[in-house]
């Protein structure tokens, strides 16, 4: 059976990631560089997590 630590950080880090998209391309359509610079923030946290939970996995 598979380690699942890192599966929580993992998970985390893909619904940040996806929120960040969404807010990237909302702010796109609406022309609001605040609410596309938040949705930048969103996906690094998102690759960040995701990068936790592999090491998690690793360990």
């Amino acid at each position: 059976m598979a380690d699942k630590k890192g599966l929580s950080d993992k998970v985390k880090g893909a619904v940040s990631k996806v929120k960040g998209e969404a807010k990237d391309q909302i702010g796109n359509a609406k022309d609001d560089p605040k609410m596309q610079r938040e949705g930048q923030k969103d996906k690094t946290k998102g690759n960040v997590q995701e990068g936790i939970g592999k090491a998690k996995d690793n360990h």
